[in-house]
């Protein structure tokens, strides 16, 4: 269509002729040169809803929907007054304050200068094809503002939509997507995959859970809902994949069933526990009552042999329960020397022929006061992760020596206080760690070890141990060059403390004719602590159960000094049985012998009167020494003294 030109008669015919051909077709009004509504034709009238007279006369902002914007307006009116055809989409308003779309072509018709004299609206409705293209636009919206990530693929597993969530969950932008094959955009497992499909056709619909690649390369753990996708006539011709992200549920999971697992070892741990320190008491006080017998060297060596291997299942025994359980052990001074002797040890009974041990001690290695079990298991921890980074073979270096934080600026140190603390440094030359896993090496449950070949909660725990003695805890590696871990405890300044206990560990005190109860369902405990307790001079009555020390006790109460009972009993346990005993005698001296605090046995008994207790398994010195304290503690005060 183009604008007409000659003299006004003449393209007055033409106009006329032109509008009447129109009418049939299409929606159609003419304005002036002004804009003034001249001539509608019946459909125009029709879709506005208002008459002709309502309309001739009037400018076209009475059906002016305010949808557009000024400068809509403005470009039209340019465009028609410089003689040129406008085309497009104009939202008007009807009468009825309903809204319709036209597609619409306003023609100018010139006259002999050049000039728009007169102009025609030619417009077709597309109100319903908006109105669908609307609520389309609207839904795309709803799907991209989704946190889920939607795509719709063909046949062939090529991706048609690709929504923000998806952007957003997998790193790759619409247009980088469009077209690739699915599976291989993010490495699907193949097998999983093609189940998944062949489901979906079947049944119309897949729900299943997915392991996915984003474009950085992270494994994502996916809930996928397929849905097959059909035209009017029914055939299948999508698949719409709705993907929920759940990689940090899947992993706050694992690490709850860890917990769970690692909560079911500690109460097998604490079972096993009670039968070992059980077992281990009487070849304890075995020993040292063989040792007091004459005997050769070489059964003296023998002797010290099952000492010494008793001690270290003790110990074994503590260090399972404070993995497991977080059993605090007692605090005493202690001398690094020792703990390294200890540790080195069992490397080299354990580790591989390829590694060595070497360990270098400081002469003025300074003592320092901390459980002995926790330490141990610290150094014990890092030589078997030092051990793992060296799968061919190398070096294990345990040193210690004193150090002086003089500087609270120091960035290595600063969350120390000022003073002297014991530097203890475990290195290895293994792999080292690399550096995007170095910050995460103390966290719960994180490692960078196989499948079954490691927790993630060893070097957390390593922390939280060196933390509660008030230490610090650093770590410095290069990959495949080795690592180096320092930890800085404080030190003891009071050295007269360990000495006092060392000479304490040689002192066997005698009784004095004495009674003393002993309750323990364990007939070996009962023999061999009778045994040592009346070859040190006391008198030794023996119950095998809670029941049974009650009717013993009510017989002999005026001779008995003392009740040494077991707390994990059948029949009558130990807080059952110390209450009891009290009811009879409110100033009974009771102590209370126990391999593991369960149920809150240990506090039971504490609150029923008892001041002293007995950690099993227990060796003859302990139990001597345990026996004389409360005995002395609780006679009577004499004037004469």
């Amino acid at each position: 269509m183009y604008p007409l030109a000659g003299d006004s008669e003449g393209n007055q015919s033409q106009l006329e002729q032109f509008k009447a051909a129109l009418d049939e077709h299409a929606i159609v009004a003419t304005t002036d040169a002004r804009g003034t509504i001249t001539s509608v034709n019946d459909k125009f009238c029709a879709i506005s809803q208002y008459s002709r007279d309502e309309l001739v006369g009037q400018n076209h902002r009475i059906i002016n929907s305010g949808y557009h914007p000024k400068e809509f307006f403005h470009e039209l009116w340019r465009t028609i007054a410089a003689g040129r055809v406008w085309k497009g989409q104009i939202k008007n308003r009807a009468k009825d304050g309903s809204f319709y779309w036209v597609d619409t072509c306003i023609v100018p018709f010139l006259d002999s200068g050049g000039k728009p004299y007169e102009y025609i609206a030619i417009r077709t409705d597309i109100t319903e094809q908006r109105t669908a293209l609307d609520k389309l636009r609207q839904q795309a919206a709803l799907l991209d503002v989704a946190r889920d990530a939607i795509l719709v693929r063909d046949f062939q597993h090529n991706i048609l939509y690709w929504n923000k969530g998806a952007e957003r969950l997998y790193g790759w932008k619409s247009a980088e997507v469009i077209g690739r094959r699915h599976p291989d955009l993010l490495q699907v497992n193949s097998r999983n995959y093609e189940e998944a499909c062949k489901a979906v056709l079947q049944h119309d619909e897949w729900v299943g859970e997915m392991e996915k690649k984003s474009k950085a390369g992270e494994s994502l753990t996916l809930d996928c809902r397929w849905t097959l996708v059909r035209d009017a006539k029914g055939d299948p011709t999508a698949i719409l994949t709705i993907d929920t992200d759940v990689t940090a549920r899947k992993k706050a999971e694992a690490q709850f069933l860890r917990i769970q697992r690692m909560e079911s070892i500690g109460t097998l741990a604490g079972g096993v526990a009670h039968d070992l320190n059980n077992l281990l008491s009487p070849i304890l006080m075995g020993a040292e009552l063989l040792r007091r017998m004459e005997c050769t060297a070489q059964a003296e060596k023998l002797i010290n042999t099952i000492e010494q291997s008793a001690k270290r299942g003790a110990l074994l025994v503590r260090q399972v329960l404070s993995f497991a359980r977080g059993v605090e052990g007692a605090r005493a001074v202690l001398n690094i020397a020792d703990i390294v002797t200890e540790v080195e040890s069992i490397a080299g009974d354990t580790f591989p022929k390829n590694i060595v041990v070497e360990r270098q001690i400081a002469k003025d290695t300074p003592l320092f006061k901390g459980d002995h079990t926790q330490i141990h298991q610290i150094l014990l921890n890092l030589c078997v992760n030092a051990r793992d980074a060296m799968p061919n073979g190398g070096m294990i270096k345990i040193s210690a020596e004193n150090f002086r934080v003089a500087d609270a600026t120091d960035a290595k140190t600063r969350a120390l206080k000022i003073g002297d603390y014991l530097l203890v440094t475990v290195s290895d030359n293994g792999s080292g760690i690399p550096p995007e896993s170095l910050g995460k090496i103390f966290d719960p449950f994180f490692t960078t070890k196989e499948i079954g070949k490691g927790t993630g909660l060893g070097l957390a725990t390593v922390q939280t141990i060196v933390r509660s003695h008030g230490g610090l805890i650093n770590v410095y590696s290069e990959p495949g060059k080795g690592t180096a871990f320092k930890i800085y405890l404080p030190t003891q300044s009071d050295q007269p403390e360990a000495r006092a206990e060392q000479l304490e560990a040689e002192d066997f005190p005698r009784g004095n004719g004495e009674h003393l109860l002993l309750v323990d369902d364990e007939a070996s405990i009962l023999e061999i602590t009778k045994q040592t307790l009346e070859a040190f001079g006391y008198h030794v009555l023996v119950a095998n159960n809670g029941a049974h020390a009650i009717s013993m006790f009510a017989v002999n109460r005026d001779k008995i000094n003392l009740v040494l009972t077991d707390m994990m009993m059948p029949i009558m346990d130990g807080p059952a049985t110390i209450i009891a005993l009290k009811q009879i005698d409110p100033k009974v001296v009771i102590i209370a012998a126990s391999g593991l605090d369960v149920n809150g046995a240990n506090e039971r008994a504490q609150a029923a009167g008892v001041k002293h207790f007995l950690t099993k398994p227990y060796s003859a010195g302990k139990v001597l020494r345990a026996i004389k304290k409360a005995l002395t503690e609780n006679q009577p005060f004499d004037p004469a003294l």
